[in-house]
């Protein structure tokens, strides 16, 4: 099984992503997942979700690039990029608090599912960013304007165009990651939303309609299927393939 669902305690329902072998990278297998995951979280019983990733390496190392390498066209990348990108505003949007427990290093893909959760907590010595840029894409699930929601723009841009891994000492100082913890993921994670599943599920859910409401109004949903587009059109360049091409020639 790629992924795993199950309680973490209090009400917490946990989502592991479990490809170690493939740094915990994104196929079609964990975008299933997290669409369970998304309706098993509707349960009244569950007060909030934590989404990690299994091992010590990584926490997500983005879309599966043995896998998605074969998408060569505009349509075959947009139907992909579209359907995961539903997931994250899916995530995005749940009326419960969540939190991506970052228990190694995140990448493109792995930033923006990160970026998609409320809060972020990092493992002390770990880095991530948004490596779209070198692969001659944008972000494509909508990683992008979510950011622009939650960051301020001269940081969110930082992030986005500087196209590197920076320590999450440093995306804690920009605003990214809430937390540096040291020790065991799952009980820093319990640790950090202790101080939230003490209140009641419907109090939680209350809160978190506020800022629906205020994506709503903005029209994030739109702005993240303009995003996809701008991936899709990308994503069949010969810049974007060359990038794939050497990626995959290097990890043989």
């Amino acid at each position: 099984m790629a992924y795993s669902i199950g309680e973490l305690v209090d009400g917490v329902l946990l989502f592991t992503i479990e490809r170690e072998e493939k740094r915990n990278a994104i196929n079609f297998d964990v975008m299933e997942g997290l669409e369970k995951l998304i309706k098993a979280a509707q349960d009244d019983d569950i007060k909030a979700v934590a989404v990690t990733g299994i091992g010590q390496e990584a926490f997500c190392s983005g879309g599966d690039l043995s896998v998605f390498h074969s998408l060569k066209t505009k349509n075959e990348a947009f139907n992909m990029l579209s359907r995961m990108a539903r997931v994250l505003y899916a995530l995005l949007t749940l009326p419960k608090p969540t939190l991506a427990i970052l228990n190694g290093t995140a990448v493109g893909g792995g930033c923006e599912l990160a970026a998609a959760c409320d809060f972020r907590i990092g493992k002390k010595g770990t880095k991530a960013g948004f490596i779209q840029g070198q692969q001659g894409i944008i972000t494509g699930w909508g990683g992008g304007s979510i950011l622009s929601e939650k960051m301020p723009a001269p940081s969110a841009m930082r992030m986005l165009m500087g196209g590197g891994l920076q320590p999450v000492e440093e995306l804690s100082e920009m605003g990214f990651i809430d937390w540096i913890y040291e020790g065991d993921p799952l009980h820093a994670g319990r640790a950090f939303l202790a101080q939230l599943t003490r209140h009641e599920g419907a109090v939680l859910q209350g809160f978190k309609t506020i800022w629906i409401h205020k994506w709503e109004e903005s029209q994030l949903r739109g702005r993240i299927e303009k995003e996809v587009g701008i991936c899709a059109t990308l994503w069949e360049s010969e810049a974007h393939h060359r990038q794939v091409a050497k990626f995959l020639n290097k990890n043989r």
